[in-house]
């Protein structure tokens, strides 16, 4: 009978502590701000304390862990000396009476978990020692004797310095975890490296797997990594980032093979991505309708990374800023290395129609144009460009023959192309234009631009950017320059809200004149919300003169409202816009959508 009465005892017991608690955690401060908010963000206990109502011996568990975890985070700060108190209900978690308190509990009542750090003296770094460094190598001051004993800098000084000595020919060097001792007398923290640094190498014989079609002398003129310099990693990852840059390959991986002596030979691994690849995109908005694109792409015609790429282009399909569907035909040759690595040769021939609510055009355009790298950040294009071309404007047709020589000067410093988070992206464009046909005035097509991304979150979640856009155009007035040479502003890439190219002088009958200058700034707030999903509020405004002074002229604003779905390849942007000011031409909004930012 006892043991039937003891049986239902534990069961009873059981039952009532597998009930689940409700609670509530209290952090007392700590006296250092940045340690109280580490613990509550590194806390199970609040992480958990809405999606998971535990057990009384699961909260107890979930205690335990944070206990060990808080004492963690003290450490990373420095507070070697110190310790976290956690109690729940005012008793310490291993009162024996605890389990069975919290069992008995009232269900409608939230037990008090209380989490109080007693931090200590703040350990700073005593003697750092690195044992095995090669003789004469200076290794990188990242943890110096004085400094507070932060366990990131402490880490982080391993893998600092084995790149340091791959980056002076020891090819092979590893250091290994730190070895920290607390001398709790001095509240000092020594610290020792060991480092194997193995063999200081040369660059060998320079070898590739996984080639199918490309020609591998090439790709080892295109590396500038030559057997017998000294070895380097970020040399290694120069060259692996150029070959990634041809285009040809999906992936590359370099690996130092062992030692020959005092030389590493160089194996990169590649994988070629399919030599051909057809592509379909499309776009759409109001003032410019449907645009649907398709092209073709070799992407190693001749064995050397050339591309052909072949595009045709349907557009002004259903809208209100053209007034006849157009086509868009061209073909691009690109040689990347053209006399020179780093410089591409790219040739151009396009035969376009378009039917502009400013004019209708029928073109020829042939180009070829160089452009090679300047430093990391920028670069310089140009190249002659000839055009054959039919206009009509307010019933009078014309034909123009134009030759042009574009200069263009870039600079980006983006961390990236389809959704840079931060950096600068600027260029400069110079076109000296010499009439052949339709025009005796040569002129000067002078363009710039500039973007900034300025990220107020972590990780890129919230960006604010900004685009100004100015041009000018000089010797000659906008009657005595092509209708298509002109500027115009409205649309996605100006000022939204309005329809293309009605900001700016009117004829009499307001259709778009077209002026001689030019300018425009954009401001957007780029959102994450959820998930893939990001809102983005903007204010676009800009100008046209019909002189050749940019910010002259009636200004107009657009502001409106867009929405992002991010995906691998880029966010797909619905953007809804409305003219601050109605200008002829433009209705009441505008609505955009399409493949990437807006800029």
């Amino acid at each position: 009978m006892m043991i039937g009465l003891a049986g239902c005892l534990l069961a009873t017991g059981a039952a009532r502590g597998a009930d689940p608690v409700s609670y509530k955690v209290q952090f007392a401060p700590s006296g250092d701000t940045a340690l109280d908010l580490l613990l509550v963000q590194t806390s199970s206990l609040e992480a958990l304390r809405k999606k998971l109502a535990p057990a009384p011996f699961a909260l107890i568990g979930r205690s335990k862990a944070d206990e060990a975890q808080f004492l963690i985070v003290l450490h990373s700060l420095g507070y070697d000396a110190g310790q976290v108190d956690i109690s729940i209900d005012g008793k310490a978690l291993d009162d024996p009476g605890l389990l069975a308190a919290l069992a008995a509990a009232p269900a409608h009542e939230d037990a008090v978990v209380h989490v109080a750090p007693r931090i200590g003296a703040q350990f700073h770094v005593g003697q750092v020692v690195l044992n095995g460094l090669p003789p004469g190598f200076k290794a990188p001051a990242t943890v110096k004797p004085g400094d507070v004993a932060l366990a990131e800098p402490i880490l982080d000084a391993s893998p600092a310095v084995q790149l340091a000595l791959q980056n002076d020919g020891y090819a092979f060097a590893t250091v290994g975890v730190p070895l920290a001792v607390a001398k709790p007398a001095t509240h000092t923290l020594d610290v020792t490296y060991s480092v194997t640094p193995g063999p200081r190498v040369d660059i060998g014989p320079i070898a590739f797997s996984g080639l199918k079609r490309t020609d591998p002398d090439f790709l080892r003129r295109h590396i500038a990594l030559k057997p017998g310099q000294r070895f380097s990693a970020a040399h290694v990852s120069q060259a692996r980032d150029a070959l990634l840059g041809l285009g040809v390959f999906s992936s590359v991986t370099a690996v130092p093979e062992p030692a020959m002596g005092n030389e590493a030979p160089m194996l990169f691994r590649v994988i070629e991505q399919k030599r051909h690849a057809v592509t379909l995109t499309g776009a759409y908005a109001t003032d410019t309708g449907i645009g649907i694109s398709t092209s073709w792409e070799d992407r190693n015609l001749f064995r050397h990374a050339e591309t052909l790429t072949v595009t045709a282009t349907a557009n002004g399909l259903g809208d209100t800023g053209t007034t006849a569907p157009g086509y868009d035909l061209k073909t691009v040759f690109t040689k990347p290395d053209y006399y020179a690595r780093g410089q591409i040769l790219s040739l151009s021939v396009e035969g376009l129609k378009e039917s502009l609510t400013a004019y209708d055009r029928t073109a020829l355009l042939l180009g070829a144009s160089l452009s090679r790298p300047i430093t990391t950040h920028t670069a310089i294009t140009f190249g002659p460009r000839f055009t054959s071309e039919q206009v009509e404007q307010e019933g009078t047709s014309r034909t123009y023959v134009l030759l042009q020589f574009p200069i263009d000067f870039t600079f980006n410093n983006t961390d990236s192309l389809l959704e840079p988070t931060h950096g600068i992206s600027a260029g400069i464009s110079l076109t000296p234009s010499l009439p052949v046909v339709g025009s005796s005035h040569p002129f000067l097509l002078l363009q710039g631009q500039v973007s900034q991304y300025i990220p107020v979150e972590r990780e890129g979640r919230g960006i604010i950017a900004i685009r100004l856009i100015a041009g000018s155009i000089l010797g000659a007035t906008p009657f005595e320059l092509p209708p298509d040479q002109r500027f115009y502003a409205g649309g996605s890439g100006t000022v939204r809200g309005y329809t293309y190219q009605t900001i700016g002088p009117l004829f009499a009958d307001d259709t778009p004149q077209g002026g001689a200058a030019m300018d425009a700034v954009n401001l957007e707030f780029r959102q994450h919300v959820w998930g893939n999903i990001g809102v983005v509020p903007f204010v676009d405004a800009g100008q046209v003169s019909s002189t050749s002074a940019p910010f002259t002229g009636s200004i107009r604003v657009g502001a409106g409202l867009g929405l992002r779905y991010y995906t691998g390849i880029g966010p797909i942007r619905f953007d809804v816009a409305f003219p601050l000011t109605r200008t002829a031409g433009s209705g009441a909004f505008a609505l955009y959508v399409g493949l990437g930012e807006a800029f």
